[in-house]
């Protein structure tokens, strides 16, 4: 024998009555289902309170004519959806008996409401009268339906069964009574019961309601009293799920909780079930099933005494929105007997319900996370308690933190496991999330976690990819910079994100893009090539700069850029695993890389400027990175995609000691010197380069040696050397002259005139068996470039094209230094290492 429960969505329109009834008419419950609870039809509730407060003047009408035009306009309402509904299903002669029925209930309604207008008060009592009508209403009209499709059904009103005490708004059901009411009632009788939820009544026979979401409880109560094989709790939702699916979307549904989990999951704002339902089901054994009206054919979730095993460590998470934390601390409280009886006192007296409880072990502070309403009370109540101790500084005056969420982790292998508080503290941590208190169960079912209200989302996804997406790790990428390297990197986004997230479970999102004509966001994630297409295409003239990014939807034209912008938006969308990668080469974006990281956003970047500006600026990144666990990457701003960086950190976390590098940090440099043989003058070589790529459009910012400077800097800073670019020794290639020149043109002439004087040089060194290179060399503190001869054998002769190589000589690399060649210039390596570092990211998320 079943119980079966339909919410407010699923009595509230004539295609979901209609669901019901097939429901009620398939194998599973056809001859099987004995009551069957309905709610309000959806929306109804709330409409009656707001007409209760209209008549009572706590809301604010205007006139009397204004509310009671209102009050008038909802009851038409109500007539008119409920008439609408069995029309669907009735003949006339039913459609005339359930109008009379109808309207016979709303003029009671509306004898109510005139009353609590002229006593302009409205009591609990009496809002718990004006409640009862939505199911008063709802009840009798779906067992007509049934009837009229040929099951034997009869009304119920549960005020005749289900006896409560006298708190209204959330009255407590007395069991041995309502039991005995029920069996006598519905036990041995023949057909089906179709019962109002939500309603009971107190001892004196006025109505009482079991609280919003009382329904379910009503079913658990006729399941128990029955002995009823299963309840079945009929919604718009398929069931329990890992998570909120309007915060998390990778949430999906469990096929099984135990009691204990359910209760921690709807105490801590799971809506799938008012918390209290649970109780009577669990104190007889009875099965609760959550299913959808709207997709029957989901199995839904079942609730039980034990279980069935999880894959998962954990079951699923759950939060609590806008929460106050009331905090109370001082020196009087440690070891003080009583002290805890007087705190809970002052809540129980004011009957403020406590969500959450936290206490510091040493006892010198307490908090209880409240109902925003009651953290006002609470502290009223507290300070007026303890004002003696306050007074005498013993205690602190209470606070009060608002804007607060819970955030609750549970599961009953949680007592089995071990890792999955530091799991959760990782996750949490990794996404700069704040916990301001905590609080786990004695049953070790259930760690629950204040955090920011705005934190609340970015929390639940971050926990939620941890312990559920089968080690799927996601980066929510926010990307400056589509120029060469940029854009390369979108294109390498588009072609290998798939291969990624299918082949090593790394999901790559990007979430928002700008260069320095527009900018663009999508919180559900951009395509490459699009967001490529729109930034070379710029902000449309129309757009404002003050036009505010969509969150979702398909993106349009970027908005002008802002920098400014640009960050506070990426900071807005509070997204879990948010990364920042910089494929600019500018100092004001550069400079912005203090304000990222210490909102807890990686970094990761090709431009130098950061790294190669004040040694102060350097080691507040690289400390703060450090210290705080929030990856700051920037291997590429050496050698492009060669692993210099990471090859020195690996030498220095492994004990060994650079004593000296030597390295050819300029691309377009050693193109120039490892083809100067003497077949062709030195301003042939550099037309050359700067023809095939190598050089800059005006090769004197390749020539300067300011970029190689930069990189030997970086190098430095790296090996420990607290060095500032104005200390860096650079040897000069070229003639002032040439750099005063007025353009590239002029430029050229002026180099022929020095092709000579690098001829001789050339020729000199040749002299000596020995070939000219533009070499770094970093050692005791100092960073020299200079032009010098490399003798045959040296590592350096047998680099080709345009190749950097970096060459270390530590403690255990004596002998031989040991040397990193390859490409170090390029879009095609360069955006491939900023690829590489953004997947390292991803791996710091395990």
């Amino acid at each position: 024998m079943l119980v079966l429960k339909f919410g407010g969505t699923s009595v509230g329109s004539p295609g979901a009555v209609s669901k019901l009834v097939s429901i009620l008419k398939d194998p599973d419950h056809r001859g099987k289902t004995k009551v069957v609870v309905v709610s309000a039809l959806a929306g109804i509730t709330d409409s009656l309170i707001q007409a209760a407060r209209y008549a009572s003047g706590q809301t604010n009408r205007g006139s009397a004519a204004a509310g009671e035009g209102f009050i008038e306009k909802t009851l038409g309402n109500m007539l008119d959806r409920h008439l609408e509904i069995g029309a669907a299903f009735l003949d006339e002669e039913e459609q005339r008996a359930a109008r009379a029925g109808i309207e016979s209930s709303l003029t009671e309604l509306s004898r109510m409401l005139e009353g609590v207008g002229m006593l302009g008060e409205l009591s609990l009592r009496s809002l718990d009268g004006i409640m009862s009508f939505g199911e008063r209403l709802s009840a009798p009209l779906a067992a007509r339906i049934l009837q009229a499709s040929g099951m034997s059904a009869e009304y119920l009103d549960s005020r005749d069964m289900i006896l409560t005490d006298g708190n209204y708004g959330a009255a407590r059901f007395i069991p041995a009574e309502t039991f005995r009411r029920i069996r006598k009632r519905v036990g041995a009788a023949p057909g089906l019961f179709v019962a109002s939820g939500f309603v009971a009544s107190a001892e004196d026979g006025s109505a009482t309601t079991l609280g919003r979401g009382g329904s379910d409880l009503s079913a658990a109560i006729y399941g128990a009293a029955l002995d009823a094989e299963g309840v079945e709790i009929w919604t718009d939702v398929d069931g329990f799920l890992t998570a909120d699916p309007r915060l998390v979307k990778s949430a999906f549904l469990i096929d099984s909780v135990s009691y204990e989990e359910a209760m921690e999951l709807t105490h801590f704002g799971a809506k799938v079930l008012h918390p209290p339902t649970i109780k009577p089901a669990l104190e007889k054994n009875i099965p609760i099933i959550i299913r959808n009206t709207f997709n029957p054919s989901c199995p839904g979730t079942r609730i039980t005494r034990n279980a069935g095993k999880s894959e998962y460590p954990i079951r699923g998470i759950s939060s609590l929105s806008r929460v106050t934390l009331v905090r109370l601390q001082g020196s009087g409280m440690v070891g003080a007997a009583g002290f805890f009886s007087r705190f809970f006192g002052v809540l129980a007296r004011r009957k403020i319900s406590v969500i959450l409880v936290s206490q510091g072990s040493s006892e010198y502070s307490i908090c209880v996370a409240l109902d925003p309403i009651a953290g006002t009370v609470a502290l009223e109540g507290l300070r007026e308690e303890f004002h003696r101790e306050i007074g005498e500084g013993t205690i602190d005056d209470p606070l009060a933190e608002e804007d607060l969420s819970i955030v609750a982790v549970v599961g009953e292998k949680m007592k089995r496991v071990s890792g999955i508080s530091g799991k959760v503290f990782h996750a949490l941590g990794r996404n700069g999330i704040n916990v301001a208190a905590i609080a786990q169960g004695s049953s070790e079912i259930n760690i629950s976690l204040v955090v920011a209200a705005q934190d609340e989302a970015k929390a639940l996804n971050a926990i939620h990819e941890a312990f559920f997406l089968s080690g799927i790790r996601s980066v929510n990428l926010f990307l400056l910079g589509s120029g060469l390297i940029g854009g390369t990197l979108l294109d390498q986004l588009s072609v290998h994100r798939e291969i990624l997230a299918d082949t090593h479970k790394i999901r790559i999102s990007l979430a928002g893009a700008g260069n320095s004509r527009g900018m663009l966001f999508n919180a559900e994630g951009l395509d490459p090539l699009e967001v490529k297409s729109l930034l070379r295409r710029g902000a449309v003239e129309a757009s404002s700069a003050e036009t505010p990014p969509e969150k979702s939807g398909k993106p349009g034209d970027p908005v002008p850029f802002s920098l400014d912008g640009f960050i506070e938006t990426m900071k807005a969308y509070n997204l879990p695993n948010t990364a920042f990668c910089d494929c600019t080469a500018s100092g004001e974006v550069a400079a912005a890389y203090e304000e990222i990281i210490t909102h807890a956003i990686p970094i990761v970047t090709p431009n130098k400027r950061a790294n190669a500006g004040s040694y102060g600026y350097y080691k507040t990144l690289t400390a703060y990175s450090r210290e705080r666990g929030i990856p700051y990457l920037y291997e590429t701003t050496v050698c492009a995609g060669l692993p210099v960086i990471s090859t020195l950190r690996d030498l220095f976390l492994s004990g060994d000691r650079v004593r000296r590098i030597e390295a050819v940090l300029s691309g377009t440099l050693s193109y120039i010197f490892n083809n100067f043989n003497g077949e062709k003058p030195f301003s042939t070589l550099v037309r050359e380069a700067r023809a095939a790529g190598y050089t800059e459009p005006d090769p004197r910012d390749d020539l300067n040696a300011m970029d190689a400077a930069r990189k030997a800097l970086i190098l430095a800073r790296e090996c420990g050397m607290q060095l500032e670019f104005e200390k860096v020794e650079i040897e000069p290639l070229l003639a002032p002259a040439c750099f005063e020149a007025s353009g590239v043109d002029a430029f050229f002439c002026e180099l022929e005139n020095s092709d000579a004087a690098f001829e001789e040089r050339r020729f000199r060194a040749a002299a000596k068996g020995r070939a000219l290179r533009y070499v770094a060399v970093i050692e005791d503190g100092r960073a020299k470039l200079a032009l010098r001869g490399e003798e045959e054998g040296s590592p350096f002769r047998t680099l080709k094209d345009s190749d950097n190589m970096v060459a270390i000589t530590s403690d255990r690399y004596s002998r031989l230094p040991m040397v990193i060649k390859g490409p170090g210039a390029g879009a095609q390596v360069t955006a491939g290492g900023v690829f590489a570092d953004i997947v390292r990211i991803a791996r710091t998320l395990v």
